[in-house]
């Protein structure tokens, strides 16, 4: 009961951000470019702008249309009839003289009338329908938790992304000025006749060599700055061309996360939205199978209600004649030609279908979970393995400098230095993003698509 209460609470929060008005959306466009976000706020903002969110939200709507419709046989049908007719064919008896002639039909006529009709049997159709309405809202909202969930994980990859990027260009640019002081320092050295010209050339080289990387890193950032503000939900302005001012607030971080494979495939067995929508969607066939052997049985229906007409023995149309009906009414076809033989048969192999699709969707939600666990693991491992590298590789250039001053070491062994610290550098960013987005995609491999900063709240 108290996940259904937490899910009910956390989709109506959903609905509620999803309603915000287009003047909002409008003054927070003005303001995602001119301060730092933080993932949560991020995660807030698709949630109110995301497209596919917004889509999501839509398709939840027609389905509670859909509900609606199903629901419907169950519910008394108030009906309102009417009738004219003008007959010139007019049949006459003649009764034996001296009787005249009696007419039993007039040349206009008309009817009307309400009635209130409420289905008594349908052969087990009325049950089908309204346990077959619930089964549809329940997965329409399965569906509508599942786009969030993948829209939540994309929005999670997309900052993380921008912050890689933004670590590498500082990593760039570090290596950059190491290198320009070493071409530096080497020019010195060759103006003063202690080092031939080609340790300059070769400084040069590297130094162009490390250009490039610098270049492509702020690509990188751009991209992933313009994949977010898509995400968001954001038409960017027509002033701000091919680098977005966006701001992030955090860091990259890795932050302890434990959890055993049998646990996580247990919770994914149970939190899955896509799992659970295969299940009601399942269940829904079932029911479609109750619905079509009802063909079989009678449909019983009770009616009451008020007509009025026009009088059979009067040329007057306003004379009328009235009064209260009420019945039953019984349709019942013995036999239809094998129509509901062959809607049972059909509703029999949807059924079958759609119990295939749940047992092939818990062996790929398993092996989505066992991948997920065993990327986690990779990255949580490389991590572990760069703690301490970039602090050995600062000193290991600190020496070699110093030993290339004293005239011990020389320029190869400097440049290797500073190549392996820009390396090092840049595999602990990439360890440090591998991280996050490794555990972002177990977190949602296992039904929990939200960071917990944001589940907190």
């Amino acid at each position: 009961m108290l996940k259904h209460c937490s899910f009910a609470v956390a989709l109506l929060l959903a609905t509620l951000r999803l309603s915000a008005t287009e003047t909002d959306r409008a003054q927070s466009a003005a303001d995602w470019l001119t301060r730092p976000l933080s993932l949560p706020e991020c995660i807030n903002l698709a949630l109110k702008q995301n497209s596919a969110i917004l889509k999501g939200k839509s398709d939840l709507e027609a389905a509670y249309g859909v509900v609606v419709q199903t629901r419907a046989i169950a519910i008394p049908k108030l009906r309102a009839t009417g009738n004219y007719q003008f007959n010139n064919a007019i049949e006459n008896l003649q009764l034996p003289p001296p009787a005249p002639s009696v007419t039993f039909q007039q040349d206009q006529s008309w009817s009307a009338g309400i009635r209130l009709v409420q289905s008594v049997y349908e052969g087990g159709r009325i049950r089908s329908s309204l346990t077959s309405a619930r089964l549809t809202k329940e997965h329409a909202i399965y569906n509508y938790q599942a786009v969030i969930a993948d829209t939540l994980t994309e929005v999670r990859v997309a900052y993380y992304d921008i912050l890689m990027a933004a670590e590498q260009i500082v990593v760039q640019e570090a290596s950059v000025k190491l290198l320009t002081q070493e071409l530096g320092d080497t020019t010195r050295r060759f103006e003063a006749g202690t080092v031939p010209r080609f340790n300059v050339l070769r400084a040069e080289v590297e130094l162009a060599n490390a250009r490039p990387r610098l270049i492509r890193a702020k690509n990188s950032h751009r991209i992933a700055k313009n994949n977010l503000a898509n995400l968001l939900g954001y038409n960017l302005p027509k002033e701000v061309w091919e680098d977005i001012p966006l701001q992030l607030a955090d860091k990259l971080d890795a932050g302890p996360y434990e959890i055993q494979l049998p646990d996580a495939i247990g919770q994914a067995m149970e939190k899955r939205p896509e799992l659970a929508a295969l299940r009601k969607a399942e269940l829904t066939r079932k029911e479609g199978i109750t619905s079509a052997r009802s063909m079989y049985q009678p449909s019983v229906q009770a009616f009451g209600g008020y007509g009025w007409r026009s009088s059979q023995f009067s040329d007057d149309p306003g004379r009328d004649v009235s009064g209260w009906n009420a019945g039953l009414q019984l349709n019942w076809d013995i036999f239809d030609g094998l129509l509901t033989r062959g809607k049972v048969d059909e509703a029999k192999a949807v059924h079958k279908r759609a119990e295939y699709d749940v047992e092939d969707a818990t062996r790929r939600i398993e092996l989505e979970v066992r991948s997920a666990y065993s990327n986690f693991i990779e990255a949580k491992e490389v991590l572990e393995s760069q703690k301490k590298v970039v602090e050995q590789a600062e000193e290991a250039l600190r020496l070699a400098n110093a030993r290339a001053d004293a005239g011990t070491g020389t320029q190869l062994d400097v440049l290797s230095a500073q190549t392996a610290l820009t390396e090092a550098r840049s595999t602990q960013v990439q360890a440090l993003h591998d991280y996050a987005v490794a555990r972002a995609r177990l977190e949602r491999a296992i039904g929990n698509s939200a960071p917990p900063s944001v589940t907190e709240k």
